[in-house]
């Protein structure tokens, strides 16, 4: 039978860790607002607004938000074998399914009038069916292409920091080479790629927007160094940075 047993909401606070830590019972964490990654068993993902983790029993997990969070997260216990099969980050429907469910949770929790008890607990139980209709067996090329996205998305807010595509495959879920190939399919890049051309346009941008020195430039859009922020920066467009803002320079 499955059994609710807590409901509680957070708020934290910018670079909050959450040290590892596990439950004897599964927990739905859902994410209202916020940015940051989770690491789940053995896989790290990311997690923003309207995304949750689900977390089977005794399944470690920490937390680390990069922005400011508000979370609601629910305990409860499930009968359905099935259920172990799911772990990691998703992403809530158009509808917002879960955060509804949530929401209908936190309201008969706190109000708690008659007969709450039993009403929670049929509650938790829309948790399982509403997780396996969404999530379950059919839907895992669904749920792969959401994780990639995820770390798309993560790249797009952090290219300019050093980032590894090891890291990156790790915080995806999957070996650094099945990262590799399927981010590839779904944007037609490599990750490093990709990751390249995000800086270079941000580059072009200060070149022509701004004065900063060419080195400032280098470091300011995630290059290791000089040489090489120079060196790519021709390759791809045939002119040096210097050249490259001399010519827009005229243009404006």
């Amino acid at each position: 039978m499955d059994r609710f047993l807590y409901i509680v909401s957070a708020d934290h606070g910018r670079n909050t860790y959450i040290p590892p830590h596990q439950h004897e019972c599964y927990e739905l964490v859902y994410y209202l607002e916020g940015k940051g990654t989770t690491t789940i068993g053995q896989m790290s993902y990311p997690f923003q607004a309207n995304t949750f983790a689900f977390l089977p029993p005794r399944c470690l997990h920490n937390e680390n938000h990069q922005e400011d969070a508000r979370i609601l997260f629910v305990g409860f216990q499930c009968a359905s074998p099935e259920m172990r099969s799911l772990s990691g980050v998703y992403e809530d429907d158009k509808d917002r399914t879960i955060e509804q469910l949530m929401r209908r949770i936190e309201a008969e929790f706190s109000q708690r009038r008659e007969g709450y008890a039993h009403l929670l607990n049929l509650m938790a139980s829309e948790i399982a069916p509403l997780m396996l209709r969404m999530f379950g067996r059919g839907k895992t090329a669904q749920a792969s292409a959401d994780r990639v996205q995820y770390v798309r998305n993560y790249m797009d807010e952090h290219y300019r920091q050093k980032l590894s595509i090891e890291a990156l495959a790790r915080m995806s879920g999957y070996s650094y080479d099945r990262f590799r190939h399927l981010f590839r399919d779904r944007y037609g890049d490599s990750p490093i790629r990709y990751l390249l051309m995000k800086r270079l346009e941000f580059a072009k941008s200060l070149l022509i927007h701004s004065r900063m020195h060419i080195s400032e430039v280098s470091s300011e859009t995630g290059f290791t160094n000089d040489a090489q922020f120079c060196n790519l920066f021709k390759r791809e467009t045939g002119m040096s940075p210097g050249a490259y803002r001399k010519a827009k320079a005229g243009s404006f």
